[in-house]
């Protein structure tokens, strides 16, 4: 029998932290409750990471990882609107995972500016990989090609939507389309009116087979 990869003590301190700060916020967490969460000493996760900050940005390097392949496969037999979909799924998951990144996203970022100047740097990223899907989505005739600023102001909409998703649901928890995969319905229909015929039936096919 394959035995079990044992947990690194590091990796034990950052999925504590994640459940505790998904329960209570990351600003109401401290190092001494995540240590006793684990039931180690506090100088035991102190020796791991010295502040909060560090903490956090070893937690967003695993957010990152997790993510990157999603963003930039171009897995072999899929149209770009099927791996697209791929990855508004994941979003979702991941986000429901990380969600007290997503909620606390502002205070995160003011509180931490090593996390904030990778975060903007991620975000760069991912804007210039979301605008790739575009130019695959106009490359194999699913979206009309737009040479204007349309596209910008569209691929900018989507990265707004998915960057606060969860915030919205927090505050407007009496809203209707709180359900599972309404991210990703929200993104597809502000995207069909730019769709080719063909893309159209492409996403029809999509969204009814899954």
């Amino acid at each position: 029998m394959e035995k079990k990869k044992k947990i690194s003590t590091k990796n034990k301190i950052i999925n504590a932290a994640i459940k505790l700060y998904n329960e209570n916020g990351a600003q109401n967490v401290t190092s001494r409750h995540i240590a006793a969460e684990l039931g180690i000493s506090h100088g035991n996760l102190d020796y791991h990471f010295n502040n909060r900050e560090a903490l956090l940005l070893a937690i967003y390097d695993h957010m990152r990882k997790e993510m990157g392949p999603s963003y930039s496969a171009k897995e072999e037999g899929k149209n770009a609107f099927e791996q697209f979909h791929l990855l508004l799924q994941h979003l979702e998951k991941f986000q429901t995972y990380y969600s007290f990144f997503n909620l606390d996203i502002l205070e995160i970022s003011r509180a931490n500016p090593k996390v904030s100047k990778v975060l903007q740097e991620t975000l760069e990223l991912r804007k210039s990989q979301i605008r790739d899907y575009f130019g695959r989505f106009v490359k194999e005739g699913l979206m009309e090609d737009r040479m204007d600023s349309t596209y910008l102001r569209l691929q900018h909409t989507i990265r707004i939507l998915i960057t606060f998703w969860l915030s919205q649901k927090e505050v407007l928890s009496n809203y209707a389309f709180n359900e599972a995969g309404e991210m990703s319905l929200h993104i597809w229909e502000l995207m069909e009116p730019y769709m080719t015929k063909e893309g159209k039936v492409t996403y029809k096919d999509l969204i009814t087979s899954k």
